[in-house]
């Protein structure tokens, strides 16, 4: 390879992060990035996987706490990519050598809050090590292009440094201690998020909300969505082909294609405004809503289980019933970040009251606690009804897409 051949393949391969404020607005969503949320997939599986099989409370609480770490790695990888990647060799190779991380994070994740809980603890630290090079490479870019992004950076330098220590002593201590360490890590960095959006160096200065962002955070909530068929067909497998139990299992997918019309018409593809509580607002509100509808999934493996069964076990219908109305809840927070709430105020105020109306509804529905098959067609009834609302408050306001 000739000597300027070979120094344009440098240059382009090893090119340093794109720096702070330099935004690409009209910027779409690579195939890479497509291919790094695939990842997530697995990830998010395997996990999912272990609620079905404990659809308890204590299995709940395992599963939001292992979420929460999955969803802050995702938050990490995506929006270092968002601000600081490049079409480049040195962005690929990082967000493979992530991809390698995350695979071998699958395999322990099933039963991470319990026996493969150490394993966990140290893949993971790893990729918070990873994330935490790269963070520093845009902090020392900084200190020479742009020195007023260095309070920003600082902090969060940081705060991935703490996190990698105490997600790597986590691996040393039992699973109920290391349980509760994870969940203060993940309560400390919500919390986090929050307080430094509302400082006078938040995050908002750096993170521009583009198309790219929203599209970004839409495609992951399509690749939890997939929990939900994963669900109905795991449940489906397992339990007996009759009529009754192929019905509750179709009813149930219902749910699913709800979460998606109400997320997508009413929050999704809207950009949220540019200041620091509302940025935070919507980012962290993504959470509960994944976590909602990833949850949702699991217990519909235990609702087609007991699909003959006259009344819905109290854990799967709390569960199910209990995900909906969260996600419900987290939409109507969304919604208050956008840009469209103030622009389209008459649409969105009312659809945000109906939005918190339905979960009450939802949470009922599994108080009572009704036959699988009917639980599931009252939720979808719920959401149903929620969407033709929202279309109807839209096409008042003249909004409709």
């Amino acid at each position: 390879m000739p000597d300027d051949t070979l120094g344009r393949f440098k240059r382009w391969f090893w090119r340093p992060p794109r720096p702070h404020g330099e935004t690409i607005a009209d910027r779409s969503v690579s195939s890479l990035e497509l291919f790094y949320d695939l990842v997530y997939v697995v990830v998010i599986a395997q996990a999912a996987h272990h609620l079905a099989e404990d659809a308890s409370a204590r299995g709940f609480a395992e599963f939001v706490v292992v979420f929460a770490l999955i969803w802050i790695a995702w938050i990490n990888g995506s929006l270092y990519y968002e601000i600081h990647g490049r079409e480049d060799g040195r962005t690929r190779a990082f967000v493979f050598v992530q991809m390698g991380i995350l695979v071998l994070l699958a395999v322990f994740t099933a039963d991470a809050a319990q026996g493969t809980g150490p394993a966990f603890a140290l893949i993971y630290a790893a990729f918070l090590a990873v994330m935490t090079w790269l963070w520093y490479t845009v902090r020392r870019q900084d200190r020479e292009q742009r020195p007023e992004f260095l309070p920003v950076t600082a902090r969060y330098v940081t705060g991935m440094v703490a996190s990698v220590v105490a997600i790597f002593a986590s691996a040393f201590l039992a699973d109920g201690p290391r349980l509760v360490l994870w969940a203060i890590f993940a309560l400390a960095w919500l919390v986090g998020i929050l307080l430094v959006e509302r400082s006078p160096i938040g995050l908002y200065r750096g993170l521009t909300p583009t198309d790219s962002l929203v599209e970004r955070f839409g495609l992951f909530t399509i690749i939890v969505l997939g929990e939900v068929v994963f669900g109905v067909v795991t449940g489906l497998s397992a339990a007996e082909h009759d009529l009754k139990t192929i019905a509750t299992g179709m009813i149930a997918l219902g749910i699913g294609f709800g979460f998606w019309w109400i997320y997508f018409d009413v929050v999704g593809r809207r950009l949220p405004r540019d200041d620091g509580p509302a940025l935070a607002n919507w980012v962290l509100s993504h959470l509960p809503v994944t976590l909602s509808i990833a949850v949702g999934g699991a217990a519909m493996v235990s609702l087609i289980e007991h699909a003959h069964d006259a009344s819905t076990p109290a854990t799967t219908a709390w569960l199910l019933a209990g995900a909906v109305a969260l996600g419900l809840i987290a939409e109507a927070i969304i919604a208050r970040s956008l840009v469209d709430a103030e622009r389209l105020a008459d649409a969105y105020r009312p659809v945000s009251r109906a939005l918190v109306v339905g979960a009450a509804a939802a949470l009922v529905i599994g108080w009572l606690q009704p036959a699988p098959w009917l639980l599931a067609l009252l939720l979808v009834v719920i959401l149903s009804a929620l969407w033709l609302f929202a279309v109807d408050r839209f096409l008042r306001a003249g909004a409709w897409a």
